[in-house]
């Protein structure tokens, strides 16, 4: 009797698969205890200073020294707008700018401190 040449292949992937599987699944189970060492076990700080709500929020968009990237740049915003309409643009979002990416007793810290730079 001749072997089917395909059978030890097959089994090897069903065991492959079978082996995903449970490390797919343990790895789910796990990823809330890595999420919470990542962080100390304690939420995320935020910052209170403007000038680190800014780094933390925006620099990504706006560039490191707000000098414009994907955002405009914000060097001298506070010669075209007043400090509520940047934190209307804040919470309200404009362009593609999307909304609430500060959260909002932060968001009057940051408007405050941008419509300073002149």
């Amino acid at each position: 009797m001749k072997r089917n040449p395909l059978i030890p292949f097959a089994l090897i992937a069903a065991l492959g698969i079978i082996v995903m599987f449970v490390f797919s699944f343990q790895g789910l189970n796990k990823s809330k205890e890595l999420a919470d060492a990542k962080n100390g076990g304690k939420p995320a700080q935020t910052a209170s200073k403007p000038e680190d709500i800014v780094k933390q929020s925006c620099t990504s968009c706006h560039g490191d020294q707000l000098q414009g990237a994907v955002g405009p740049n914000l060097q001298k915003i506070g010669g075209k707008l007043s400090k509520e309409e940047i934190q209307e643009v804040i919470s309200k979002g404009k362009g593609n700018m999307p909304p609430n990416l500060v959260p909002a007793d932060q968001a009057a810290k940051v408007a405050d401190w941008l419509s300073k730079k002149k």
